[in-house]
């Protein structure tokens, strides 16, 4: 049997960092399912799901500490269900938002779906220079679930308001039954 935990990793960059902590997974019988690594800034961050064979999360801890010993801040968390297989019959949207870079476009959409009840499964984002202008140009995908019962009431028209607003395009698209 094999329980699933959320494995973080933050600290400096350096090569080998990711050979290190999936050889400490495959060590103690562990599979990474899904994962998320990036440099950002100076730092290296690191987001797993990884599964383990019961009773060897206090080994997985131990192989961690080594890392800890060495300044990056590691957590290993046991992780439940995701919310969408928590509430089955929700339904998977994509949402996509483009436009000129300012302050709060995250923290806008985010509100606004809490509001609805509509849970943000994963999300993504980035700022690069327009190719002529240099103008940092915002990007962001997010994938979420949305009750049963708010799918067919419009929650859709809220983002478009949101983008008119805000000067960006924002599009919200069915994700169908992932």
């Amino acid at each position: 049997m094999h329980r699933n935990y959320v494995l973080t990793l933050t600290g400096p960059d350096r090569i080998g960092i990711v050979e290190e902590m999936t050889r400490l997974l495959l060590d103690r019988g562990g599979n990474v399912e899904t994962s998320r690594m990036a440099r950002l800034g100076g730092e290296f961050a690191v987001l797993m799901l990884v599964s383990l064979p019961e009773g060897r999360s206090a080994d997985l801890d131990e192989g961690l500490g080594g890392l800890a010993g060495r300044g990056y801040k590691v957590t290993a968390t046991p992780a439940d269900r995701t919310y969408a297989e928590a509430h089955p019959g929700w339904l998977p949207y994509r949402i996509e938002v483009h436009g000129a870079d300012h302050e709060g476009i995250i923290h806008e959409v985010a509100s606004y779906l809490s509001r609805r009840g509509i849970s943000i499964e994963s999300m993504e984002s980035e700022c690069t220079p327009a190719p002529t202008s240099g103008v940092p140009l915002f990007a962001m995908t997010a994938e979420v679930v949305v009750p049963p019962g708010l799918a067919d009431q419009g929650w859709e028209e809220g983002l478009d308001e949101i983008g008119r607003r805000l000067n960006l395009e924002i599009a919200a698209t069915s994700a169908g039954n992932a």
